[in-house]
């Protein structure tokens, strides 16, 4: 009984520490979702603004109007001629209710694969920054076909025969990201998220209250540590000390660290090998693996 009783005081302190790592965890993933959402970090415009020239930005979709929740224009990355696409969030009332918080509508969708589709006529590369918490879900949005231009914009996309990098910047949230984020190479910064449902909506759904939310966001995996543990994101971006937040210039320096050689390699592939690079990573997500070889038939 002597040997029994050591043994048990290891194994109960074992538990306990078991016990404390789990809970850091848990706050961990939920600090960084705050940190995502925090008003002072850099939205796309703020690295337009640092590391692209000759931006001129492209406007309307063709059909029923303009969204300011999404951002698209030419520019000019390291000598290359290349597209934007991100999405904007403000940083004071007005200016958050004219970009409507980052969600944006079906014409910011159409708006955006209209101009990827531009680039793809002139072999421009795209660079799509993330920063939504999803899609808009208002009467008139859906009226006008919100997930159909989700939709249409992921099979768009898979199609395109120019490199297709994506960067999380903020919150990646559901559909409302993925419908520009279709690419070759997924970058992520380090505090941003990326998940089908935000910790909130999962704890309100799962547990029918907000008091849960720490355990959700560590469950739902939507660090980017996480992410690329298990293959969802390519890369993940330092951010400077505190977040990008603190340091607008450093964040946007450590992000085109990781840009420019991404670009680079992507512009080395023939249009064939980047639409089936694109095609097979987006198909071997998940648990299981795809065996497929080819791509469908256009």
């Amino acid at each position: 009984m002597d040997g029994i009783e050591p043994l048990q005081n290891e194994l109960d302190h074992l538990r306990a520490e078991v016990e404390r790592l789990r809970k850091d965890n848990e706050s961990l993933a939920y600090k960084r979702t705050l940190l995502a959402r925090h008003d002072a970090r850099p939205y796309t415009m703020d690295y337009v603004q640092r590391l692209f020239q000759s931006f001129s930005e492209i406007h309307g979709d063709r059909r029923y109007g303009d969204d300011p929740a999404i951002i698209t224009g030419m520019a000019v990355f390291h000598g290359t001629p290349v597209m934007i696409v991100g999405h904007q969030k403000g940083r004071d009332l007005k200016q958050r209710q004219l970009r409507n918080f980052g969600c944006a509508q079906p014409e910011g969708y159409r708006k955006a694969i209209r101009a990827m589709k531009l680039a793809d006529k002139f072999s421009r590369p795209i660079f799509c920054f993330v920063d939504t918490p999803g899609a808009y879900p208002g009467v008139g949005a859906e009226e006008r076909g919100q997930a159909e231009a989700i939709a249409y914009n992921l099979r768009e996309m898979a199609r395109l025969e120019v490199p297709v990098i994506v960067c999380i910047i903020g919150e990646g949230g559901s559909g409302g990201a993925l419908g520009i984020a279709v690419g070759n190479r997924i970058l992520m910064q380090e505090n941003a998220i990326y998940t089908v449902i935000t910790p909130e909506g999962c704890s309100a759904i799962l547990w029918k209250d907000q008091g849960h939310v720490e355990v959700a966001a560590a469950s739902l995996k939507i660090t980017a540590s996480d992410l690329k543990e298990l293959g969802v994101i390519d890369e993940i971006v330092p951010e400077p000390a505190g977040g990008a937040q603190l340091d607008h210039d450093a964040a946007a320096d450590l992000l085109d660290k990781q840009l420019r050689p991404c670009l680079e390699s992507m512009l080395r592939k023939s249009p064939s090998e980047l639409r089936q690079q694109r095609y097979q990573k987006f198909r071997q997500l998940g648990a299981i693996a795809t065996t497929t070889k080819s791509l469908p038939n256009s």
